[in-house]
Parts: C-alpha cells; sequence; structure tokens
C-alpha cells in the first residue's frame, strides 16, 4: 500500500472525507483521473445517491473522479487493474514470481502506454504501491 502522501493527495482525501463521508488513505492518479480506494463495503457510499458524491467532488477539483474497491488479496489484481484501465480491454494478465504482465492487442497496448509512456509509469507506480511487483506490457 502507498507509504507516502503527498500534499496534493492529502488535500484530496480531505475533500473528498469531508464530502462522502467515507474515510481513505488511498489516493492516485492515472489517465488525468483521480482514483480513490475505498473498503468494497463503502463503495455505494461513497459514490452517494445517483453518483451525487463523485459529481460534487468531481465539480470542486476540475477532474474525472473515480472510486474503486481496496485490493486485499493477489487474485484482487485483475479486477483492480481492469477498474483502473476501463474502457481499454486486454487480453489477459499473468501473475509470475515478482511480475504481472498484462498482454493486450496493439491498440489497446499504445493506449495502456500513452504517449511518452506516461500511463505506464503511473500505472507501473501503482502496481509497485499496491502489490510491491513489477509491472510490464507485452
Amino acid at each position: 500500500m502507498p507509504a507516502i502522501i503527498d500534499m496534493q493527495h492529502m488535500r484530496y482525501l480531505n475533500l473528498f472525507e469531508s464530502v462522502a463521508r467515507v474515510s481513505t488513505r488511498f489516493c492516485f492518479k492515472y489517465n488525468n483521473a483521480i482514483f480513490f480506494c475505498v473498503p468494497k463495503q463503502l463503495v455505494r457510499k461513497a459514490i452517494g445517491e445517483n453518483g451525487a458524491n463523485v459529481r460534487r467532488v468531481s465539480q470542486i477539483l476540475g477532474k474525472k473522479i473515480k472510486i474503486i474497491p481496496i485490493p486485499n488479496e493477489p487474485y484482487h489484481v485483475r479486477p483492480f487493474i481492469e477498474s483502473i484501465v476501463s474502457p481499454v480491454p486486454f487480453k489477459d494478465l499473468e501473475i509470475r514470481g515478482n511480475e504481472i504482465i498484462l498482454s493486450a492487442s496493439t491498440q489497446s497496448k499504445a493506449a495502456l502506454i500513452g504517449r511518452d509512456k506516461v500511463r505506464l509509469f503511473e500505472m507501473q507506480k501503482i502496481i509497485s504501491d499496491f502489490f510491491n511487483k513489477e509491472f510490464k506490457i507485452v
């Protein structure tokens, strides 16, 4: 799990907690969106009725907001990554020792890597923080 929280992420977490009334320590950026990880049983409460909390936080920050469940076990890797990269599909996900290998078609691969490998680096940091593993796209 992420050990260091910078001041900007601390502000995001405080705003999210004051709006959604759900406490969390996990917040990260991917593809110009801000993701908040909350316990699975609190996802619905965090989103709010008809997405009211998400809309309010998104409006205040001026960024896209997504709320996803915290991955607890190693077998939660696939749904965790799918929820982050959606709507971009990928073919397969393998966990080999200390690496997570994602295979995708050529077009999906380009979307997952991003211009100047920005999304690849963001995902590598996220995977390193949450699962302490290396991330590769094949």
